[in-house]
């Protein structure tokens, strides 16, 4: 199994993606705000990147990505699930199944309308709220307002690095913190404010395909009641599920016992 590496031009910039050999159904892995997809390493490289064709985009202003060419339009929520869904498009792909972290999984959710071809959600660190409860679904956090914050100082990047990832730490996630394009962070935050996409609470409650939700039993950012409380219409399994000893980013700390459960869903939902 290979793991390669391209760019793809997009009408929102330059994306760069990564991608296993895998001859499997395709599994888009989207990343978190301010990350890149070599947090998804531990899912890339093992028996799910064999298995699967796992596609891995850095965001716009993320990662090895260009910063957008629009910001105004590729710097929100609804605006990555269009360059995401047009990375789709160019790799020639017409079904896949989608695992987004935190922004990454606001992400899916509004790739639900934007691409016919999806098979199952799951996501992770991601409140499905509606835009008068942004306060219910995430818990007040001292780093919280670092996330809609477009000037960060070496303090900064290093505390938004540390609490949205964990254990283990690395010095590449202050890097990749560094990288991203301040603006990313400002633009999706007051769109997300505003409501300017789709009420993510009507998304779920509405027709889709199986969404998975898989949170840390110890996530310092999501209110997990807030979401096992939320009405959705095809929850995998009929519920949502917890992870002890985990935080928000459970594919990193705890991937030993995350991959099982994923791996799980993706059998659930493969059609190949």
């Amino acid at each position: 199994m290979t793991i390669s590496q391209k760019t793809l031009e997009t009408s929102h910039g330059k994306i760069a993606v990564r991608e296993t050999s895998g001859q499997g159904t395709a599994v888009m892995l989207i990343h978190g705000n301010s990350s890149s997809s070599a947090v998804f390493r531990n899912q890339l490289d093992g028996p799910l990147g064999e298995r699967y064709h796992l596609i891995a985009p850095d965001l716009p202003g993320h990662g090895a990505s260009g910063d957008a060419i629009d910001p105004e339009r590729s710097y929100s929520m609804e605006g990555y699930a269009d360059a995401m869904t047009e990375v789709l498009g160019l790799l020639g792909i017409d079904k896949a199944i989608v695992f987004g972290w935190s922004l990454g999984g606001h992400i899916g959710l509004e790739m639900i309308d934007r691409f016919p071809g999806l098979l199952g959600l799951m996501i992770t660190g991601t409140p499905p709220v509606s835009p008068e409860e942004v306060g219910s679904g995430f818990k007040p956090s001292p780093h919280m307002h670092l996330a809609g914050q477009e000037t960060f100082t070496g303090a900064d990047v290093e505390a938004y690095a540390r609490s949205t990832c964990g254990e283990p730490f690395e010095p590449f996630l202050i890097d990749t913190v560094a990288r991203t394009d301040g603006r990313a962070r400002r633009l999706m935050f007051e769109k997300f404010a505003a409501g300017t996409g789709r009420n993510q609470r009507e998304i779920v409650a509405g027709k889709t395909p199986p969404i998975a939700v898989l949170n840390g039993i110890d996530e310092p950012f999501v209110n997990t009641d807030f979401v096992s409380a939320v009405k959705f219409s095809n929850l995998w399994e009929g519920k949502t599920h917890l992870l002890d000893k985990s935080g928000h980013a459970p594919f990193w700390d705890s991937p030993d016992r995350f991959n099982p459960v994923l791996a799980r869903f993706l059998a659930s939902v493969d059609i190949a």
